[in-house]
């Protein structure tokens, strides 16, 4: 078994903002990690061996299941749970347990105030899941970020298609952006911006 990397620390590293990469499958994540991935955000189900890469694995499905597929984070998505102390605290056990950082994915200040109050994780998932459309969900994210306090990590889940979407993204104040599959090569690297 490999050792484990944190999700937290490669998003800290390092000039600019972080790309994850969404990843079925071994080849996808060499690929991304070719292209100038910082990590890698595997979906369940379309992987019938562990990951080997050396980015950090994000997993997107049940918590139980990360440790098979060599997972470093696992992703919560609290609009699924909702405010129940003692599953939200359930999970972070078991997560815990399996030595994996909990990502929160929240969408509203609500969600938002519940991960904080019951959790207090270090990194999350902003989603524009509340967006009506893609200009919206931009401003959705943006709207939320302020709310991060000093110190946890944010991470925006948006379709980007340009280098400077990521830009404008690590000027707000991102540290990364979780992309679509095959994304990665034209939003990586570059010079970080001027703050």
């Amino acid at each position: 078994m490999k050792a484990s990397r944190r999700l937290s620390q490669a998003l800290s590293e390092g000039d600019g903002i972080s790309i994850i990469a969404s990843v079925a499958d071994a080849t996808s994540a060499r690929a991304a990690a070719d292209e100038g991935a910082d990590g890698v955000a595997l979906v369940p189900g379309q992987l019938s061996a562990p990951l080997d890469t050396d980015l950090p694995v994000l997993y997107r499905g049940r918590i139980e299941d990360a440790a098979g597929v060599h997972a470093d984070a696992c992703l919560l998505e609290l609009h699924r749970i909702g405010d129940n102390e003692d599953e939200l605290l359930r999970i972070a056990a078991v997560a815990r347990a399996l030595g994996l950082e909990l990502v929160v994915d929240v969408a509203d200040d609500d969600e938002l105030q519940i991960a904080l109050d019951i959790l207090d994780p270090e990194v999350f998932l902003l989603s524009p899941r509340a967006a009506h459309n893609e200009a919206e969900a931009l401003e959705h994210v943006l709207d939320l970020l302020p709310d991060i306090p000093a110190g946890k990590l944010a991470i925006a889940s948006l379709n980007v298609s340009s280098r400077e979407q990521i830009v404008a993204l690590e000027r707000a104040g991102f540290d990364a952006v979780l992309v679509g599959p095959g994304s990665v090569a034209g939003l990586a690297g570059g010079e970080p911006p001027t703050v």
